[in-house]
């Protein structure tokens, strides 16, 4: 059966980069005239008077000269660790580098993605930013392809080229030093409390917002998500930007949240490979060598949606007290509760907004159908799903001289597939289903009481899910809304009473949030965790709205017994 064009959710009208690429020549846009928009307050600097600029501030002479107390060692020596430290860290950007990087991505995204859409207000939105402010760009983290297309599609619209937080890599030599050149700066995967190292870092992001030097591109979620579930916010680099603004070292930073999605990942079965605890690939020559197997396979259409430019300034504003920035060290980092709330809550907001601008391909909704072991029709994902005399279903066939062990990780890594694309909807269902367990843990129907257990629910969910501090009961609102519209309850002033068809629409939102399979309970460091814990407490809802239409035909006295019983069943639950 041919592969149809898919039918993408979005919101602005939005441009096909590849569209012009696949009708001229590959050479003459990698050659083409570069004038990207500048900060206005942009000092003139290369990467080595970047480094420079480092390497003598007043910040660095003062933590040398303070380690050097501290250790009684000469200050030259940590000096020289500064240096090695920066080297190893700094980019090297280069317009060379880049021309030459634009040319090969041209050529491998024309082979593997359909099209690549650009929401066309989100570039607009950004020129006028760029020129305003210094820029931090926060995009989500899926796949290993997101700051290359991101890189791509800034080169494409003559936008300024961001110099990007990078991990790893450093052990293939001519993949780093070619990435470096295009804008990565590389970050240790583990920095611990050593002093020196975080100085030079914070220096480093510092500089570049003072000077104007380039866009910082940085994950606020720290890591790339395996689960393709939204992770808590990682707060390091964000304080060093925050910081940089309340010690007045910069008027403004612009900070834009951006939405990476894939219909198809290109790397979506490592993901399962990492989820199921198998040794990670080495980063080697060899290892890229052989991924170019991909080159032969169809990714659909990945799309970027750039979202509104969000002021530092104006965030900051009512939230911190800026008057202690007048008094403080200026070298202290150290960040106060206040300023740990501050940065929590934008971290929280920016991933909000990235989860908004998310693009929601069809195949998200059929996997989320196919996870409750129902049976759909679709043409998409070979490896995930077959055809079957019309009807699709996962693929889990077992080969004639197939071993058991080898079948059963083939299955698993269907079904983890599988549930990565649907934990792209988690983010719209899981506050409908807390406020669901809510009511039926109470099983009560005044509002305030299933407000109170909602906002209990919220907060043991909260290092699973990302909500955003002090909204819970905006949150609660907007669930029993979403609740209503599904018909799910019946709204009044005071109270919230399921409908006739309640217990349906509950069960099929709460079986949303089932685990793909009990043993990825064993390789939980990403984010599937959660999914035991949330799934016994749903289990318990779904025996509850059982016996809850069992009820209706036992008759009142058989209700209220078996109605004692089950809260009697839910309390130690949850004891």
């Amino acid at each position: 059966m041919g592969l149809q064009e898919p039918l993408l959710i979005g919101r602005d009208d939005s441009d096909d980069v590849l569209e012009k690429r696949r009708i001229s020549s590959d050479l003459r846009f990698a050659l083409k005239t570069y004038s990207p928009v500048i900060y206005k307050s942009a000092s003139p600097c290369t990467s080595s008077m970047l480094k420079s600029i480092v390497l003598g501030s007043n910040h660095m002479n003062h933590v040398i000269c303070q380690l050097s107390d501290e250790w009684g060692e000469p200050a030259e020596t940590f000096r020289k660790k500064a240096t090695m430290i920066l080297e190893e860290m700094a980019d090297n950007l280069h317009l060379s580098a880049i021309r030459l990087l634009a040319f090969i991505l041209s050529k491998v995204f024309k082979r593997v993605f359909r099209r690549i859409r650009v929401n066309t207000e989100g570039i607009e939105r950004l020129k006028k930013a760029l020129s305003d402010n210094p820029v931090v760009l926060l995009p989500n983290h899926r796949s290993y392809m997101d700051f290359l297309i991101l890189s791509f599609v800034f080169y494409t619209y003559d936008l300024n080229i961001p110099v990007i937080a990078a991990r790893g890599l450093l052990e293939i030599k001519i993949l780093s030093t070619i990435l470096r050149r295009s804008g990565a700066f590389y970050i240790r995967r583990e920095i611990g409390t050593n002093k020196l190292y975080w100085a030079v870092l914070s220096e480093y992001v510092k500089t570049m917002l003072r000077m104007g030097y380039a866009p910082i591109e940085f994950y606020v979620e720290g890591a790339r998500s395996r689960s393709f579930k939204s992770l808590l916010p990682k707060l390091g680099l964000l304080n060093i930007v925050t910081d940089a603004f309340l010690k007045k070292e910069v008027a403004d930073v612009t900070l834009v949240p951006i939405s990476i999605t894939y219909e198809r990942p290109v790397d979506e079965t490592l993901h399962a490979h990492d989820l199921l605890g198998l040794p990670k690939i080495k980063e080697s020559m060899w290892a890229l060598f052989k991924a170019r197997k991909i080159l032969g396979q169809d990714f659909g259409t990945s799309s970027i949606h750039l979202g509104e430019p969000v002021s530092l300034k104006a965030l900051v504003q009512g939230d911190v007290n800026l008057s202690q920035y007048n008094l403080d060290h200026r070298y202290c980092n150290l960040p106060s509760q206040e300023i740990k709330a501050f940065l929590h809550h934008t971290g929280c907001r920016m991933i909000h907004l990235q989860e908004e601008n998310m693009v929601i391909s069809p195949f998200v909704l059929v996997a989320t159908i196919l996870m409750q072991k129902l049976i759909c029709s679709i043409s998409l994902h070979r490896n995930i799903v077959k055809i079957d005399n019309g009807k699709t279903m996962l693929v889990q066939e077992q080969q004639a001289d197939s071993s058991t062990d080898k079948h059963l990780m083939q299955y698993a890594v269907t079904v983890l597939t599988c549930s990565m694309y649907r934990n792209q909807i988690l983010h719209i269902f899981v506050r409908p289903a807390l406020a669901a367990m809510a009511l039926s843990f109470t099983n009560k129907t005044q509002k305030e009481e299933i407000f109170i257990c909602y906002s209990f629910l919220q907060d043991l969910f909260s290092s699973e899910f990302v909500f955003l501090p002090g909204n819970a009961k905006q949150d609660f609102e907007e669930a029993c809304h979403r609740l209503s519209e599904w018909g799910a309850v019946q709204i009044s002033k005071q109270n919230i009473e399921l409908t006739e068809t309640g217990p349906l629409v509950i069960f099929f939102i709460l079986s949303i949030f089932q685990p793909s399979s009990f043993l990825i309970f064993r390789y939980h460091n990403d984010g599937h965790s959660f999914l035991l814990m949330f799934w016994l407490i749903l289990y318990l809802i779904i025996v509850w709205l059982l016996i809850k239409e069992k009820e209706t035909i036992k008759g009142p006295e058989s209700s209220r017994l078996i109605s004692s019983k089950n809260r009697t069943l839910i309390k130690r639950r949850v004891k």
